[in-house]
Parts: C-alpha cells; structure tokens; sequence
C-alpha cells in the first residue's frame, strides 16, 4: 500500500529519509525543495509523519 499525501505535501518518507542522510549542500535542488525545508528535516529526528486524527 502506497504512502497518501495531501495536495500541498513536497516530501515523502523516502525524500525526508535521503535528506537526513545526505551530506552534501544540492539536495534542496535536487528535489526541488526549498533549503528551509532540508534544514527542518535535518533538524529532526523521526521521517515519519505525525497523526492528524483525534
């Protein structure tokens, strides 16, 4: 079963993951993504996201 994402999603588990583990400056052109992003992503310690149910 594939990952569901909202319309205004950039990222999936698999880019957040290649963001933690990339050691070089070009991944936010790579994936086309804004370098704020890379930084949060970096900053944080899980790729998964977080539950929006009640």
């Amino acid at each position: 079963m594939g990952q569901v994402l909202h319309g205004c999603a950039t990222t999936t588990e698999a880019v957040r993951r290649a963001i933690q583990n990339s050691q070089d400056k070009s991944v936010a052109k790579r994936y086309g993504i804004n370098p704020k992003t890379v930084a949060k992503w970096k900053r944080c310690g899980s790729v998964t996201d977080l539950k929006t149910e009640p």
